[in-house]
């Protein structure tokens, strides 16, 4: 079911979450491909992006999903509000403001999360953002810095007076980091403070889950993160799309590594797909020897990581069909 971020529609009420390090271009081509009604960019630094540093315009790559949506990070008004102004010429559909990061080299910046533990600095450069552009903004944010501290609804009610047109929420703390369960009822707080759109977040793995989550905050839709790694296709599948076929995600996983090399080239794609290739193989081949998983995650031969990837997916299909066949 679609929605709108301000004038911006939205295919469907299911978001990829922005991950540093994860969902880069080929994982967003994918999620897109799949069914997502919507994925965010990594976080890209606003002081970077402006002073057109090489990584930022690399996380800042668009492919085919609409809207191209951008989630800067800064602590300073002026470089947030001139990299919104960058992003929306290069065809950013809408800029999203990250508050919720809880990464320690962000906050050791005093940005992302740690944001919330100072509002008024907080809606300075929420102001510069929205003042800067005329593409919708949105804000990004967890429940508070701590328990001693949840201000969610409060920074959410000011930044709609301030001209966000959507918010994020997701349902711990930024000292939580992602230990214990994302607290969904407390995300209902914030849907009571504000009229603009409501997505929540956090812990979000399954039909279930996304029905649940929807059901205890009131928000209007959900968004996805942890629970992608190893099958880019889940929000899709949230949203209603089908999933691939067990025999079939061999060939993804070999897709998208292959996509992975061709966006930043071989010698740092390669390095960079270590991870996916790991989520995939726990998924997918959790019986996979410890040798022979080690081998394909360390291998700098692209040709034969792809073959031995998909060997290893495929075998692992074929002995899961063999058992349901035989059960």
């Amino acid at each position: 079911m679609p929605f709108q971020i301000g004038r911006v529609a939205v295919r469907n009420r299911v978001a990829l979450a922005p991950m540093s390090g994860v969902s880069d271009l080929p994982f967003r081509q994918l999620a897109w491909r799949f069914g997502a009604g919507l994925v965010v960019t990594e976080m890209v630094a606003s002081r970077e992006l402006v002073l057109n540093a090489a990584e930022s315009w690399t996380r800042f790559k668009d492919g085919d999903a609409r809207p191209h949506v951008v989630q800067l990070a800064g602590r300073e008004a002026h470089w947030m509000a001139e990299a919104a102004r960058i992003a929306e010429a290069n065809g950013a559909d809408i800029i999203d403001i990250n508050m919720g990061c809880p990464a320690k080299k962000v906050i050791g910046g005093y940005s992302g999360s740690a944001l919330m533990r100072e509002p008024d600095h907080a809606l300075s450069l929420i102001e510069a953002t929205v003042n800067a552009v005329k593409v919708p903004v949105t804000l990004k944010m967890r429940l508070g810095w701590d328990e001693n501290s949840v201000n969610a609804p409060e920074i959410a009610a000011r930044a709609e007076n301030a001209g966000i047109q959507l918010v994020t929420v997701h349902g711990r703390t930024r000292m939580q980091f992602y230990e214990g369960r994302a607290d969904w009822d407390a995300i209902a707080a914030v849907r009571a403070a504000v009229s603009i759109p409501l997505i929540a977040n956090g812990d979000v793995a399954t039909v279930e889950d996304a029905n649940e989550i929807l059901r205890c905050s009131g928000a209007d839709a959900v968004m996805v993160g942890r629970a992608c790694q190893g099958r880019p296709w889940l929000a899709g599948v949230l949203a209603g799309a089908s999933g691939p076929h067990l025999s079939e995600i061999a060939a993804i996983a070999v897709e998208h590594y292959e996509m992975m090399l061709s966006h930043y080239g071989v010698d740092v794609g390669v390095r960079h797909a270590r991870k996916h290739l790991g989520w995939y193989l726990d998924r997918y081949a959790p019986d996979l020897a410890s040798a022979r998983k080690a081998e394909i995650m360390t291998a700098r031969d692209a040709g034969f990581v792809a073959k031995a990837l998909a060997r290893a997916l495929g075998d692992a299909a074929d002995a899961e069909n063999e058992c349901r066949e035989a059960a």
